[in-house]
Parts: structure tokens; C-alpha cells; sequence
């Protein structure tokens, strides 16, 4: 074991985050170690149980550090298109989901019925969900509650799909990210002031990149 560094009870935190962060996404949920998290932190066992009292509440307390970071990633500028600003969203998550391929599944596989694992996704996707009703170009407020609820749909179909394209790799990068933003923009089309995106079928998926 390393030296310990002497950090406040915050810097401590931290760090034993990061290493969570780090061998979560390197390994699967059942080969990560609390033994492991210690011994890479340098830091007694006893002192890790401090802070995070099992395996299960340090993957929390990664997992909601990683949703905190791609809400706060996640720009919706209204000077940008509806279009510009799907594509940089879904490259900040599919960025995250990449890198961290082993968390994401251990989140929406190891961890589907956790209480506490859905909490944290279903309250960035509710974030994400009310951003984007502030962007879009609502016809009037009636149209609020539907363009809601095809967005929580559209959200939920986003998650799903990546995770299996992180199982099966079925298609590129950029196909998967070009489906995900084709389907928002049929599903709301109909609903919407104005076409989101007139010109996304005659430029075709992938003009964004």
C-alpha cells in the first residue's frame, strides 16, 4: 500500500471517488473490489467503510458524480438549432458511455431493479426532459404536456438503445447517434410551431458530426 496522504475529509472523498470512478469503468461490477478500492487509494479499509459504508454506496456516489457531470456537460443553447444541440448532447453521453461501458451496464444490467441506481438516471433524464422544453419551439402552453411526454419516451428509447449497442455493437458511433436524434425529430414534428429540423432528411444523418 502507498503512503496515505493526509487530505480533508472532502479531498479524501474525492479521491476514493475516482478511484471508484476508475475501476468501475475498467472492470465489471463483480470483479471490483472494496480490498481493491483501498489498496489503489492507499487508505486502510476501515477508512474507505467511513466514507462509503459498501460497494454498492460507492457506485452510487460515483454513478450520481457521473450524472451531475454530463447534466452540467450538456449545453441547450437556444442560439443553436434544435439539431446542433441534440447532436452535442448525445456526443457528451455517448463520450461518457464509451469510456465507461463497464458502469453503464453494471447501472442498467447488475443494477436494473436498484432503487437507488434508477433514482439517480431517472432524475437526470427528468433534467434533461425540462431543458429541453425550454429550446423547443412549443406552438402554445397546451402543447407542453405532450411534447413531455414524448420526450420521457424518447429519453427512456436513447438509454436503451445504448445499452445495447454497448453489449452488441451493432452499428457506428455516428449511426447510433444519427438514429437517436432521428427519432426525436419524427416524434416531435407534429407537435412543434415549427420543423425543428427541415432540412435533417434532405442532408441526411451524419451531416452533424
Amino acid at each position: 500500500m502507498p503512503p496515505r496522504q493526509r487530505l480533508t475529509p472532502a479531498g479524501r472523498r474525492a479521491q476514493l471517488l475516482a478511484v471508484g470512478s476508475r475501476l468501475f469503468a475498467a472492470h465489471p461490477y463483480a470483479d471490483v473490489l472494496m480490498e481493491e478500492v483501498a489498496e489503489e487509494a492507499g487508505v486502510s479499509r476501515a477508512l474507505l467503510y467511513r466514507h462509503f459504508p459498501s460497494k454498492h454506496a460507492l457506485f452510487a456516489a460515483v454513478y450520481q458524480q457521473a450524472a451531475d457531470q454530463l447534466l452540467a456537460e450538456t449545453r441547450f443553447d437556444p442560439t443553436d438549432s434544435l439539431v446542433e444541440q441534440l447532436v452535442q448532447g448525445m456526443d457528451v453521453h455517448l463520450d461518457y458511455f464509451v469510456a465507461n461501458r463497464n458502469a453503464v451496464l453494471a447501472a442498467n444490467r447488475v443494477l436494473a431493479g436498484d432503487p437507488v441506481i434508477q433514482t439517480i438516471m431517472t432524475n437526470e433524464l427528468d433534467a434533461l426532459r425540462g431543458r429541453l422544453l425550454t429550446v423547443l419551439p412549443l406552438a402554445d402552453e397546451s402543447a407542453r404536456e405532450a411534447v413531455s411526454g414524448v420526450l420521457k419516451s424518447w429519453l427512456v428509447f436513447v438509454r436503451v438503445l445504448c445499452v445495447d449497442w454497448l453489449t452488441h455493437e451493432t452499428c457506428t458511433r455516428t449511426q447510433l447517434r444519427d438514429v437517436c436524434i432521428g427519432a426525436a425529430l419524427g416524434a416531435l414534428r407534429p407537435l412543434l410551431a415549427e420543423d425543428p429540423a427541415p432540412d435533417w432528411l434532405r442532408e441526411g444523418p451524419g451531416t452533424g458530426a
